[in-house]
C-alpha cells in the first residue's frame, strides 16, 4: 500500500494500483463527483469490479463464470508483477511470505502465485500448500515460501501495552 489502502494490490473491493488517468475520465467524461470517485474506488472495484460477482476470493474461485476467472487471473499476474519488481530491485529473494486473508486461507491463490514465480526457484511442496503448512516449498529449493497467519488485534494490543507502558500517550 501507498499513501492509502487503495495503492498496490486489486482488493476485494479496492481498486489496487492504477492509472491515474483514469480518475481525470472518471471526473471529464463521466461527471462524476470525488465522493462517487472515491465510493467505487474503495467499495466497488477490485475483485468485486472486475468479476462483477463478488469481494470473496472463495466465491469467485468456486464460480464457473469468466468473469470470476479474469478477476483472479488479474490477481495473481498482479502479485507476480510486484514479486518481479520486488526480486529485481532487491537483486532476487529469499524468502516469500503469504499471510491475511487471501494468503493465509486460499491455497489455490499461492499455489498459482509460486507456480508462477517458480522462476525465482521458489518450488513449490503442493502437499504442504494444501494442508495450510507455514512452509510451503519442498526441501532444497532455491527460494522459501512460508504462510504466516496474521493476527492484527494481538499486534495492535501488545504496541499499545508497549506504549502504555512506557508513559506515552496513545
Amino acid at each position: 500500500m501507498g499513501f492509502t489502502a487503495l495503492d498496490g494490490l486489486p482488493m476485494g473491493t479496492r481498486c489496487g494500483a492504477l492509472d491515474p488517468g483514469v480518475i481525470l475520465y472518471l471526473l471529464q467524461e463521466r461527471k462524476m463527483s470525488a465522493q462517487a470517485i472515491q465510493d467505487l474506488l474503495y467499495d466497488s472495484s477490485g475483485l468485486l469490479g472486475v468479476s462483477g460477482i463478488s469481494s470473496d476470493m472463495h466465491t469467485l474461485l468456486e464460480s464457473q463464470d469468466v468473469r470470476a476467472r479474469e478477476a483472479i487471473e488479474l490477481f495473481v499476474f498482479r502479485i507476480v508483477r510486484e514479486i518481479g519488481g520486488l526480486a529485481s530491485s532487491l537483486g532476487g529473494l529469499d524468502a516469500l511470505v503469504f499471510t491475511a486473508g487471501i494468503g493465509e486461507h486460499s491455497p489455490e491463490i499461492r499455489r498459482r502465485v509460486c507456480e508462477s514465480a517458480s522462476w525465482l526457484g521458489i518450488d513449490i511442496d503442493h502437499a504442504a500448500n494444501q494442508a495450510g503448512k507455514t512452509c510451503l516449498t519442498a526441501p532444497g529449493s532455491r527460494v522459501s515460501a512460508w504462510m504466516v497467519p496474521t493476527d492484527e488485534d494481538l499486534m495492535i494490543a501488545r504496541h499499545t501495552r508497549k506504549l502504555l507502558e512506557c508513559g506515552r500517550p496513545v
